[in-house]
């Protein structure tokens, strides 16, 4: 008999892969394209689920900028191109291109900014998209408003940019210890600001980055000294963020095109389809091989292996990941390790069966001896993806966008195998192998 529970984890997982089939799906594919619209209540969520292309299977636009530090103090340079790389960052995502790969580098004392522009095949189009100095602006309330939103969009500006700004740094409540953002205006500044807040006290004042809202903190008092202090539960990594953000503006670094460069697909649509063909047939190979050698469990195996690949695409979709040759690299590869969990369950349980324990009792002795080897394996992939993702950016670390979609892909495919191997597989078994076996069993003994 299969339990209630085993029952209802079918249920779930047919609703899943049903979803994520949907998901999935190729554009046009339905009457409808398949897109993702939801609101519900102050929450949106909206998704085009196509996949998304690196600039090796699209082509696109690099860009070569040298950046004009001459005015910059040394200090402050490395600061200021971080700054300059965030609002260009900012720029591109907003702009919608995904995978764009925004680099550094330095060569004595000149700076260079080296932007990867998947899609875009305008060079004048790029150039004008990242090559124009931060703009930064204070703006103050229009009027009454009954939300943050409207009030926001209602806020006119006040002359206050950031030019008039002298820097922006970190600093620390001395009675609470929390970070907050403390703000110097030039002598200029200092004088647009204490009218400003003598006009807004109890009010919002907004500071805006190339037209996008950075924070609107409320004015207590006026602030005519100059000097002013942002607070509002930030974290470390939050206040540090935000500085980077109003430097931006307060160290404008201009950026003088040396190079640009039309990127062709370096793959082309035939090596595209040639990569997924030679794709499906190894996929049909593996799946083949699961068959002849573990019957039943094999077939059971390969449905498994299905599901994996649907919840894998869905979540390249709407995440999304862009896809690149490094990624889809990454993707096949942990095909290979979903297929691997399944050889090492298997060939555990066969172990158990010639121990002489009854089947049931064989499947979920197999499946937990072959946990341990598969949570180590898994756990020390899942470190080298870490280190080749480099989150927090460390310099001695790869930075490369390339390296990292690998990273990437393989780290979904990993923990999505995990949940086929462990909870889909192990579903599908006590559903239709174990139950089937066990029937078979008493109808010879009767």
């Amino acid at each position: 008999m299969v339990s209630q529970v085993t029952r209802r984890r079918f249920v779930l997982i047919l609703i899943l892969a049903a979803a994520a089939g949907l998901a999935a799906a190729p554009k046009n594919y339905f009457i409808s394209a398949p897109e993702i619209d939801w609101r519900i209540g102050k929450f949106e969520f909206r998704r085009d689920l196509t996949i998304k292309k690196g600039l090796d299977l699209q082509g696109g636009t690099q860009l070569v900028l040298k950046a004009e530090v001459e005015n910059v103090p040394e200090q402050d340079r490395a600061a200021a191109m971080d700054s300059a790389r965030a609002v260009i960052s900012r720029r591109v995502d907003l702009y919608g291109i995904s995978e764009s790969v925004v680099q550094i580098s330095r060569a004595g004392q000149e700076y260079r900014m080296i932007v990867e522009l998947p899609g875009v095949t305008d060079s004048q189009q790029a150039l004008q998209l990242v090559g124009q100095t931060a703009e930064m602006e204070f703006r103050e309330s229009g009027g009454e408003s009954e939300s943050l939103a409207e009030e926001v969009m209602a806020m006119v500006g006040t002359g206050l940019t950031g030019k008039d700004l002298e820097r922006a740094q970190v600093e620390f409540d001395q009675e609470s210890g929390q970070p907050v953002v403390g703000l110097v205006f030039t002598p200029e500044g200092k004088e647009k600001f204490s009218e400003i807040t003598k006009r807004n006290i109890g009010k919002r004042v907004g500071i805006f980055l190339d037209r996008q809202l950075l924070t609107a903190p409320v004015v207590q008092t006026p602030i005519v000294d100059g000097r002013a202090v942002i607070s509002g539960g930030f974290t470390t990594v939050e206040a540090k963020q935000l500085v980077v953000n109003l430097n931006a503006g307060a160290l404008p670094v201009g950026l003088i095109p040396v190079a640009q460069t039309q990127v062709g697909a370096t793959l082309g649509e035939e090596s595209v389809r040639a990569s997924v063909k030679a794709g499906l047939v190894g996929l049909g190979a593996v799946a083949l091989f699961m068959v002849l050698v573990y019957r039943k469990l094999g077939l059971i195996a390969d449905v498994a292996l299905i599901i994996y690949g649907l919840i894998t695409l869905a979540i390249y979709k709407l995440v999304p990941i862009t896809l690149s040759l490094p990624g889809i690299a990454g993707f096949l590869l942990s095909i290979g390790m979903a297929t691997d969990a399944n050889i090492l369950i298997f060939e555990r349980t066969k172990e158990e069966l010639r121990r002489g324990l009854k089947l049931r009792a064989a499947v979920e002795a197999g499946f937990g001896r072959a946990w341990d080897s598969i949570k180590d394996a898994n756990a020390a992939t899942l470190m080298t993806a870490f280190i080749l993702y480099n989150p927090f950016d460390w310099k001695f670390l790869n930075t490369s966008g390339l390296v990292r979609g690998f990273a990437m892909t393989l780290t979904i495919g990993i923990l999505i195998s995990l949940f086929t191997g462990i909870v889909v597989s192990r579903t599908l078994i006590r559903m239709f192998y174990v139950t089937d076996q066990n029937t078979r069993n008493t109808r010879r003994a009767g």
